[in-house]
């Protein structure tokens, strides 16, 4: 069974842009929202909107509250997340498919 959270939570994960060294997705819920279990790699996570969420993983919860605007390093895991707040839950996650590389491009990649 894929731990792909495109796959387990559809309703809620979209792709935003994907090339070889990222995959970026967003993410949207309201109140009261579960999802299905799921993994993410090593990934950068924005916040578009405040939310208050319950994060199961390894038979723990973890309750957190973030503010629009934060922007924050997630290691590489496995969890399912519950909107236990009164506000949709929206967010950007830029997910690092490889290891960094160094390179002597010095411009932009578009």
């Amino acid at each position: 069974m894929s731990m792909d959270p495109i796959e387990t939570n559809p309703e809620s994960y979209k792709v935003v842009f994907e090339n070889d060294q990222v995959r970026v997705l967003e993410y949207l819920d309201q109140p009261g929202h579960l999802t299905k279990p799921h993994q993410h790699p090593d990934s950068v996570m924005y916040t578009l909107s405040s939310f208050s969420r319950r994060l199961h993983a390894n038979n723990t919860t973890r309750d957190v509250e973030i503010a629009s605007g934060t922007t924050s390093w997630l290691s590489a895991q496995i969890h399912a997340g519950e909107n236990i707040g009164s506000t949709d839950t929206h967010v950007i996650f830029v997910e690092l498919k490889n290891a960094s590389s160094l390179t002597t491009d010095i411009g932009p990649q578009i």
